[in-house]
């Protein structure tokens, strides 16, 4: 990741993301926050939060309340915005070729933002499972032409 000190005031506050403990938390750099300028940290939020779920979505849980999704999106400027993504609508799914066309689905959707406010110029995506875990691959094209491929390993995990 391209950290840098947070004094620049340059990008995101960077996260670094923890397989073991399933979460991210706030990277230092010399005894400060590290920021980050090669968007691993926007990638990261888009993926990992968890979107609302659309009107017709059956959450895993089988409570059709269970919507969850950021409170903010409602004040979004952009009508029908949303932060992050509905991969935790897979929760509980046996991985299947259906399985993974989802999880692609959910994942460009969640990144669609920077397409379309054309801070990427392309984004492909590539789902690898190994047994029980799924891995999400993501390589970027910047408007200079510059390709950073982001791994995000072990997203999901079946669950019973």
């Amino acid at each position: 990741m391209g950290a840098t000190s947070s004094v620049l005031g340059l990008g995101d506050l960077a996260l670094t993301w923890d397989n073991a403990q399933g979460n991210a938390d706030l990277s230092l750099l010399d005894a400060d926050l590290a920021s980050d300028r090669g968007l691993e940290t926007a990638m990261l939020l888009s993926l990992m939060l968890d979107r609302r779920a659309d009107v017709d979505d059956q959450p895993p849980s089988g409570d059709p309340a269970d919507k969850r999704g950021w409170w903010a999106d409602e004040f979004n400027p952009v009508e029908g915005d949303k932060i992050g993504s509905r991969l935790w609508l897979l929760d509980r799914s046996v991985i299947s070729r259906e399985t993974e066309q989802l999880a692609e689905f959910y994942a460009r959707e969640c990144w669609q933002w920077l397409l379309d406010d054309k801070v990427i110029a392309e984004l492909d995506i590539a789902i690898i499972t190994a047994g029980e875990r799924m891995d999400i691959h993501a390589t970027i094209a910047r408007p200079s032409g510059d390709r950073t491929t982001f791994k995000f390993q072990n997203v999901w995990d079946h669950q019973t």
